[in-house]
């Protein structure tokens, strides 16, 4: 893995084993597990000519898959141009320090350019330092804190 080029595309349906492979080490760095049919409903989001829903790509070093990112345009009462919320960002722990999640980052904000959408954000938790430390040169971190709905 140590020479092979940085790859990113979209992700197609002969990815699914590597998708859910990457995504499950994404879940349990955040301590979630998921059933079966949330990944066979995501990855079939991501398949989707739907604009409306999930986009993907995956980073592949040569051959390996190696990290992942899903994103999602919604509207906005304040940008008429609606925003783009980056939902999920994973690169595999042998590769780190590599510029995977920055690469896959500048292709979100690539995409929302194309799109005219410029507005991208995403939110992480607390604890995850090293990831913050990437954020915190290519984006900016904002005052506002999260609040969801107790569990019902």
């Amino acid at each position: 893995m140590e020479s092979e080029t940085l790859t990113l595309r979209g992700v197609t349906k002969g990815d699914r084993a590597a998708w859910a492979a990457l995504w499950a080490d994404y879940l349990a760095f955040y301590e979630t597990t998921l059933p079966p049919e949330v990944y066979e409903t995501s990855f079939a989001n991501l398949l989707s000519d739907d604009p409306s829903t999930f986009q993907g790509r995956l980073a592949w070093l040569g051959k390996t898959p190696v990290g992942l990112v899903h994103w999602v345009y919604h509207p906005h009462m304040w940008r008429p141009e609606g925003t783009c919320y980056l939902q999920d960002l994973f690169t595999a722990p042998a590769a780190r320090g590599r510029g995977v999640a920055r690469a896959l980052i500048e292709a979100v904000y690539s995409d929302a350019d194309a799109r005219g959408t410029p507005r991208v954000y995403w939110l992480t938790q607390e604890f995850n330092y090293a990831g913050r430390m990437l954020y915190d040169r290519i984006g900016t971190r904002t005052p506002f804190i999260r609040y969801d709905r107790p569990a019902v």
